[in-house]
């Protein structure tokens, strides 16, 4: 038994996906991001888990969060509220394998959040599972209970150097850390072309991005 951790923002212009902007204007960068989201949404439901769980900052508006628990995100620094958003996420369940994914990687399936939770519980109590960026950040992290993500504060997030920080707090605290496969994840234009092309034919991301880059 495992369960998915999604956080994210809900999409808002200005507020949304503000490193597209320039060229993106602020709706079109908050587009991008809603985009991002709903497929995520999708790919989480589509993966066979017992439990799905969003971590939201702000109000739900449009998005599709059927058949997700919504945990709202504490105030805090990002590293606060990933280790809030596990806390919330695995209490009361028995410290269910919890492997938390974010918005910036769309290009994410079934079969690899599958295979990710499976390396997780394979490895069992003591491992974590750490999906890491090109950029020097990680997009999927994977913990056997909130513990472990509770040296997140301690992180300084968003720089070239969170992964290997990530790692290393991980492992002072005597944890082995597994690696997932390394995914780009989208924080400029030119990362959202290329996650994009990565998405499947018709995903909102892929023709999200096709249509502002036809405006462009």
């Amino acid at each position: 038994m495992t369960q998915l951790l999604v956080i994210t923002k809900a999409p808002v212009p200005g507020r949304s996906k503000t490193r597209l902007t320039p060229p993106c204007t602020p709706e079109q960068a908050a587009a991008v991001a809603s985009a991002a989201v709903a497929d995520t949404l999708d790919v989480v439901r589509a993966t066979p888990v017992q439990r799905r769980v969003v971590a939201l900052d702000g109000a739900p508006g449009d998005l599709d969060l059927a058949g997700m628990v919504v945990v709202p995100q504490v105030e805090g620094d990002l590293g606060t509220r990933l280790a809030a958003a596990f806390a919330d996420a695995m209490a009361g369940d028995g410290d269910l394998p919890t492997l938390l994914v974010g918005m910036d990687t769309p290009q994410i399936s079934p079969e690899l959040l599958t295979d990710s939770l499976a390396r997780l519980v394979t490895a069992g109590p003591g491992s974590v599972v750490l999906g890491t960026a090109p950029d020097g950040g990680w997009w999927a992290l994977g913990v056997h209970s909130p513990e472990a993500a509770a040296v997140l504060p301690d992180v300084p997030m968003s720089r070239d150097d969170t992964a290997v920080n990530t790692r290393a707090a991980l492992e002072a605290a005597g944890l082995t850390v597994l690696d997932l496969p390394q995914l780009t994840d989208v924080d400029h234009w030119a990362e959202a072309v290329e996650v994009a092309a990565l998405c499947p034919e018709g995903s909102r991301m892929r023709r999200t991005v096709e249509e502002i880059a036809g405006l462009l």
